[in-house]
């Protein structure tokens, strides 16, 4: 019997109806004791565990709320940036306030913002 590639095999597939490609699923299952849609369901699983953990975060402005002078106040803290520069980051939605930081030093932005009244987002 001639082997199939890859590509011949999806364009097999690509021609059959669903009712012939359940057939041919139930016979693999039938001659291999395989499982498709259990090693689909596992492939995730193992991605997730391999996945490190993050170490850099990036501090995000969503809104300045309603104190938006106090706000602007923060940013400048955090940023060292002068006053129209600080206004505009902070007038800016997704606007990046800190990037590439620590945990830590992303959390403590983050609470110094939502403290003034706005609305941050750490990623």
């Amino acid at each position: 019997m001639a082997k199939l590639t890859k590509e011949q095999f999806v364009e097999a597939l690509k021609e059959m109806t669903i009712l012939e490609i359940k057939e041919l699923v139930d016979g693999l299952k039938e001659e291999f004791g395989i499982d498709p849609t259990a090693v689909a369901a596992a492939g995730p699983a193992v991605a997730a565990e391999e996945v490190e953990e993050k170490t850099e975060f990036t501090v995000l402005i969503k809104s300045f709320g309603d104190q938006k002078i106090q706000v602007i106040k923060v940013v400048r803290e955090l940023t060292g940036l002068g006053l129209a520069d600080a206004k505009k980051l902070t007038e800016t939605p997704d606007g990046v306030i800190k990037e590439n930081v620590k945990k830590e030093d992303a959390e403590a932005a983050k609470e110094a913002l939502e403290a003034v009244g706005a609305t941050v987002e750490v990623k």
